[in-house]
């Protein structure tokens, strides 16, 4: 059955895996795009109360997907199509694709989840899918359909959502699926506060600077992507 669905980022409208990923949902129903019209990651689940939200159309280079740009968050794009934004209350919603994985601890900061987050908050499937930040896209080019297929219909359980991540290793180099993966409650990042220069009034400027680890406990999300696996897995709401 022809699904409506809903697809937003935490990337920003012209990102390239959003792209990808409304070239892949047009399968599965009618798409819609609403979207930040920027950068809004690690904006965890942050909801606009305080201004006015603008949504403007946008040309977007997916034949048959209207899109819009969202002066708020994702969160923000998920509430406001819920409630009229698009013709039709979606059926699921598709958040990503997002550059950068989101797995482990780091889920707590990604926008990207958070926008699933509210559609399940909204009585929406939510779906999160993101990659590796760098160029290599073949394992996320070749599994996202049958990813979808397998998911689109499927229920993740009451407060949950399903979380995906692709591995950036060459296709050649993946080592498949694997599903019912939990959530490591370890850091993906070991990170540092750099001192990069002083202010007036004696304050100073500091820089973040993260070091992915290189290791992960067996059975998790962060453990599936190190070693060359797609990781799908349930991930609970907070309420």
């Amino acid at each position: 059955m022809a699904k409506n669905i809903l697809i937003t980022n935490d990337d920003g409208i012209h990102s390239d895996g959003i792209v990808r990923l409304a070239r892949a949902a047009v399968r599965f129903g009618s798409v819609w795009v609403i979207a930040p019209d920027g950068q809004r990651s690690v904006w965890s689940h942050t909801i606009t109360l305080d201004r006015p939200l603008d949504v403007i159309p946008v040309s977007f280079e997916v034949e048959g997907v209207k899109a819009y740009s969202c002066t708020g968050t994702p969160a923000d794009c998920v509430r406001l199509a819920s409630r009229g934004a698009i013709p039709y209350p979606p059926d699921v919603v598709l958040s990503g694709i997002n550059s950068g994985y989101n797995v482990a601890t780091d889920i707590q900061y990604s926008a990207t989840v958070a926008a699933a987050f509210e559609a399940e908050f909204q009585g929406i499937r939510g779906i999160a899918l993101s990659e590796n930040d760098g160029s290599c896209h073949e394992v996320t080019d070749e599994y996202l359909d049958m990813v979808l297929s397998e998911l689109i219909d499927a229920d993740p359980g009451l407060n949950q959502v399903w979380n995906v991540n692709f591995p950036g290793c060459r296709l050649s180099e993946c080592r498949g699926v694997l599903r019912d993966r939990v959530m490591s409650n370890e850091v993906v990042y070991e990170d540092s506060y750099d001192p990069v220069e002083e202010l007036d009034g004696g304050g100073v400027r500091y820089t973040v600077r993260g070091k992915i680890r290189d290791e992960a406990i067996e059975g998790t999300d962060f453990h599936a992507i190190l070693n060359g696996f797609v990781s799908i897995g349930r991930i609970r709401n907070i309420c």
